[in-house]
């Protein structure tokens, strides 16, 4: 009795999870791949989350005190007191604080006028300077506003006393919403995950038909019955897998050593983490079906993913303030709508309603990705 042929839909799957095992075998024998896929991303992590920081922590700064009252010591041990500023020096002379800028000593200074007390008691108000070092912007920029607040509560707190316990006449109340302790870790693990998964994900399959090209599989392969889809797909699921446990693992290590929340539905994330695996998968194969060495291959796949990744994700500067030329090209790469739904969905808990046109530009980046894969690979082949 003869056993009927499997159908076309049965053969398909068979090929392509041969492929798969194939690749796999490929993946296991290289501990550099593995090394890429798993170990990488929890370097860049640490490296990142702890290197790249906005809080302020011990920033020194100077104090010049030219009252030398009371009221200047209090307001001296204010500034020093919430453990943003540590007082690293207090000159006499209001002319040390450029060689303290110069050396790096201080990265601000303030200057408390003579007669600061006397005015105070007078119901008069007294004019603090405040000198930062703008050869940091941004870092400036926050001390500038740390330490106004620390002089403006000090203010405030001696005017509540001179009027026997009462409030200030004037007073706001801040509130803020999904990251109330202004944790910089917080804004930036979520385009941490996005860049580490997009360079990792572009770069393993960046490798693998350029590989093949080179060693001289390709023909070899095409003379068996196996299609270019075929192919392809084996050639992308065993690098899904390591991009889903690379996702877990990472996902993972920044809840743990950064408390990053996760306010919205695991699912939400899931779902919008293997459609972007897949696009930078798709990316990666697109560029190894059109380089012609594995060398170019890593260098297109880098070229590629680390730029856009950084710069042009939001990870770091918000896609909003970019020139709109600018913005039409990130729109072109998956990684800004990927850390719009991770922040999305860690941080504000936004679900479905919300995130879906981050999902469909998503979809769409995978759809595109692959069909330039495949259609790259066939003119290849032919």
């Amino acid at each position: 009795m003869s056993g009927r042929r499997p159908g076309r839909g049965m053969r398909f799957v068979r090929r392509t999870l041969a492929m798969a095992g194939k690749e796999s075998l490929h993946v296991i024998r290289d501990p550099r791949t593995l090394y890429l896929a798993l170990g990488m991303p929890v370097v860049l992590l640490i490296i990142f989350g702890f290197g790249v920081s906005f809080d302020m922590d011990d920033v020194p700064i100077a104090v010049v005190d030219q009252d030398g009252t009371p009221a200047s010591r209090e307001l001296t041990e204010a500034l020093g007191a919430g453990g943003e500023f540590e007082i690293a020096a207090m000159p006499r002379d209001a002319g040390a604080i450029d060689r303290l800028f110069r050396g790096r000593e201080a990265s601000a200074a303030v200057v408390l006028p003579a007669g600061m007390q006397a005015a105070w008691d007078r119901g008069e108000r007294v004019r603090v300077q405040v000198l930062l070092d703008g050869s940091d912007g941004t870092s400036a920029a926050n001390v500038m506003g740390t330490a106004v607040g620390a002089i403006q509560a000090e203010s405030a707190r001696r005017l509540a006393v001179q009027t026997g316990g009462g409030a200030a006449p004037l007073s706001a109340r801040v509130r803020l919403l999904f990251n109330p302790g202004l944790e910089s870790a917080l804004f930036f693990v979520p385009g941490l995950i996005a860049y580490i998964l997009y360079i990792v994900g572009v770069l393993l399959t960046a490798l693998t038909i350029a590989r093949e090209n080179e060693r001289g599989n390709l023909e070899q392969l095409f003379a068996t019955p196996v299609g270019r889809f075929e192919v392809l797909l084996g050639k992308l699921l065993p690098y899904l897998a390591i991009g889903t446990v690379q996702a877990l693992l990472v996902l993972a290590f920044g809840m743990w050593v950064f408390d990053m929340p996760i306010r919205g539905s695991v699912l939400v994330v899931a779902g919008g983490t293997l459609l972007f695996l897949v696009g930078a998968l798709g990316q990666g194969l697109f560029i190894s079906s059109i380089a012609g060495s594995q060398q170019v291959a890593t260098q297109a796949g880098a070229l590629s993913s680390l730029l856009p990744g950084i710069l042009l994700s939001g990870f770091v500067i918000p896609v909003e303030n970019m020139p709109w030329i600018l913005q039409g090209i990130a729109s072109i790469f998956p990684a800004r709508y990927y850390v719009t739904m991770l922040r999305g969905v860690m941080l504000k808990g936004n679900g479905m309603d919300v995130l879906w046109p981050q999902f469909a530009a998503l979809a769409v980046f995978c759809a595109v990705a692959l069909l330039l894969a495949a259609a790259k690979f066939k003119r290849r082949l032919a």
